[in-house]
Formats: structure tokens, C-alpha cells, sequence
């Protein structure tokens, strides 16, 4: 049997980033990290835009907001000492008529509120940096950025490793077991006794939970963001990122375009309910996560309540001329012609019984046990800090260093 000090389940950026983090304060400990994939990354990390968020979007005080600003500024310091490439391109957040300036100024405070460098700028000067944009104004984040996530996380498995840490592939965790002593793991690699156990589970979250003998607060429900890319010869039409005005009434920005760190441009996403937790093509069905999703009460509110909105998510999912129509109101140039299909993402939506789309950072505790429950956007942007938080609480049950 392996034996560690601090066991931790998932090989994403966030279960990365805290493996590196319990290794720099705790430098004498064992961190064991269980990954269920032949590769770190290999689902949320991996499928996302690589954006650096500002943290502008997000209610004042809460977890996203603060570590997001303080993650991004981490995220940055690591691709610089670590040479990973990143670039601050900046950001805008377009109103195309006057109806969503209101909106655009309630942003705006946001982003004053959470300490955000950001300014509202005018038609012109909107032109200079996005000259093909349709905005009537528009927000300027210069902070905001693009970054290679899937290389943060093999630079952090490394690292991690260079202490007293290991790394294991392939590694699917089959049951835990409360110990008198901690936890006991049994994996596809073999059974592992941790003082410690860390949960950093994505899209299975709630399963790890559930395994580990604790109700999970809120099921996840997975949301597909289906994307297009800008052939070479449209790539000119995007300097930046530029997003629309979000909706407040729907859960997500609305499609946007990104400008990726090693070249090219995206375009997206279209938002879907996924009939599989890592289902990144339409076809993709997993009939248990497709059950517990449909049976669930909190899924079913939702869907009623924004039916209208997911009727046109999916028109578009299977209708090129509507994604082109979308993103025709930020750019008005954009033609079918210019666009491929692109990778899509799954989003691992915790989701309350009442239909609440729980946009916060949910962590549940016990005395040997720290879980991720919800980790939504930005977390990959505020790894680095999410990492703290945890080893924050981890201290609480180890002491100082």
C-alpha cells in the first residue's frame, strides 16, 4: 500500500496548483496527486479559451471576485518566471445600442468595486482598438489576457514533483474509505493511506464527494460551449478579446471572440446542456450522466425557467447561419465563409435545487477531508490563489509549517 501525508484527486489546474502549494509551505510533506487520464489537463483545463480573466464581472467580496484579481496578478507572475506564454491583450465589452449602456455602466462599477484597471470608453476610441467592431461604446480592460493553461499545468506537476511530490496517471480513484488516521484510496494504480485527502474533481465533483461518504451540496450539470476559428485570412477582423454585453438573466457572457496565445482566433461559445459530463462532440451520450441530470429537480427548474434562451442556444448549435448571426453583432463582417469548426469545452455547472446556478466557489469540509465542489470560471485564472485558500484550511489541521 502507498502511504502519503496529503492525498489530492485531479489533475487539473486547480488540483495541480494546490499540490504546489501545500509543496512550497509544507516542504517535509508526501503530496500524492491522482489523475484518471493518461495527461494532466485532459478535461476542463484542456477544453477551455485560455483566457486571463480580470475579475471584473463578478459581485463584489465574493471568492471569484478577490481571487480572481489576485489570482490573475499569481498567474501572471508564474508564466513569467516560468517562460509559459501568456499575453495581456486586453479586453473590450461592447454595447451595440443604447438599450445595453445601462448594463455596461452597472459592469463598469463592478469592476471599480473589485479593484479592476478599466475604463468606459467611447465609439472612437473603440474603433482604434477593434476598428471593425459595431459598438456604440464599450469597456476597455487592458489587464485581461490569453494564456497556455495546459502548460501552467505540466509546469506545476513538475515542479511539484521536484519536491516531495508525485504524480499519477491513469489513476482513477474506485472508493475511499474513512481511516481512523486519515483516508484510504483504492485506485486503478493500487490502494494509498493519506493523512489528507483533497478533492479537486471538475466535472465528476459531486462523485468524488459522494464516493468520499458526504452528500454533495449541489449536483453538477455539464454545459457544452461549441466554438468556431477564424480562418487566417479573417483572423485581422479581432485585435483582442472582445466580448458582448451579458445578459443578466442568462448564466452565461453570450458568444465572444478570443484571441489565442499560440495564433488564431476563436469564436464562441454556444451553450448547451451536455448529454455527457465529457461529452465534447454533439453525439457524445452517457446515459447516467444523461439520468442524473434530466431527474434531477434543480435542472429541470432551470430548463423551464430559461427555455426560450436554450431553445436558441441549440438553434444555433446545428445551425451555422445563427452562430454567424450572433457573432455578426459585434462584427458585423463576419461571414460563414470565414469560419471552421472548432474545439468545444464542457463546463462543470454546479446547480442548486431550486434551478440556482450556484456561481461561487464551494468548498465542503471535514476533519480529514477539504472538497472542491464548484469550481466555475475563473478558477483556472485563480488557481494559483484557489491553491492557497485550500492549504489555508489544510493549515488549520496541520499547524505552521
Amino acid at each position: 500500500m502507498l502511504h502519503c501525508d496529503v492525498a489530492i484527486i485531479g489533475g487539473g489546474i486547480v488540483g495541480l496548483a494546490t499540490a504546489w502549494r501545500v509543496t512550497q509551505r509544507y516542504p517535509d510533506l508526501n503530496v500524492f496527486v491522482f489523475e484518471k487520464e493518461d495527461r494532466v489537463a485532459a478535461h476542463q483545463t484542456g477544453h477551455n479559451s485560455g483566457v486571463l480573466h480580470s475579475g471584473i464581472y463578478y459581485r463584489p467580496g465574493t471568492l471569484r471576485a478577490t481571487n480572481c484579481r489576485d489570482g490573475r496578478a499569481a498567474m501572471v507572475q508564474f508564466c513569467e518566471e516560468e517562460g509559459i506564454a501568456f499575453d495581456l491583450c486586453g479586453k473590450v465589452i461592447v454595447a451595440v445600442n443604447e438599450a445595453e449602456l445601462p448594463q455596461l455602466q452597472h459592469i463598469y462599477e463592478r469592476g471599480q468595486q473589485n479593484g479592476v484597471r478599466c475604463e468606459v470608453i467611447d465609439q472612437a476610441r473603440l474603433q482604434e482598438l477593434e476598428p471593425h467592431t459595431a459598438g456604440i461604446g464599450a469597456i476597455h480592460v487592458p489587464d485581461a489576457g490569453i494564456v497556455d493553461y495546459p502548460a501552467v499545468c505540466e509546469r506545476l506537476a513538475q515542479r511539484m514533483q521536484e519536491r516531495k511530490g508525485r504524480l499519477f496517471l491513469n489513476a482513477a480513484v474506485q472508493s475511499i474509505r474513512p481511516h481512523t488516521t486519515g483516508v484510504v484510496l483504492e485506485t486503478a494504480v493500487g490502494a494509498c493511506e493519506a493523512r489528507y485527502l483533497i478533492t479537486c474533481g471538475g466535472l465528476q465533483a459531486d462523485r468524488v464527494i459522494a464516493m468520499s461518504g458526504t452528500q454533495p451540496e449541489a449536483p453538477i450539470v455539464p454545459f457544452r460551449g461549441e466554438y468556431f476559428e477564424l480562418k487566417p485570412e479573417a483572423e485581422h477582423l479581432c485585435r483582442t478579446l472582445i466580448y458582448p454585453v451579458p445578459d443578466p438573466s442568462f448564466p452565461f457572457l453570450g458568444v465572444h471572440f478570443t484571441r489565442m496565445v499560440h495564433g488564431g482566433v476563436e469564436c464562441g461559445p454556444n451553450a448547451v446542456f451536455a448529454l455527457a459530463r465529457e461529452g465534447y462532440n454533439k453525439t457524445d451520450v452517457n446515459f447516467r450522466d444523461l439520468w442524473g441530470a434530466v431527474s434531477y429537480t434543480g435542472f429541470r427548474k432551470i430548463a423551464l425557467k430559461h427555455w426560450r434562451t436554450g431553445l436558441g442556444e441549440m438553434w444555433r448549435s446545428f445551425s451555422k447561419a445563427a452562430f454567424v448571426q450572433a457573432l455578426q453583432r459585434l462584427i458585423p463582417e463576419i461571414r460563414s465563409e470565414h469560419l471552421v469548426a472548432g474545439p468545444s469545452g464542457v463546463r462543470a455547472q454546479a446547480l442548486g435545487k431550486d434551478g440556482t446556478l450556484i456561481d461561487e466557489f464551494l468548498f465542503q469540509e471535514s476533519e480529514r477531508q477539504i472538497h472542491v465542489g464548484n469550481a466555475p470560471s475563473p478558477a483556472a485564472t485563480a488557481a494559483l490563489n484557489i491553491g492557497n485558500l485550500i492549504v489555508n484550511r489544510l493549515a488549520e489541521r496541520l499547524g505552521p509549517a
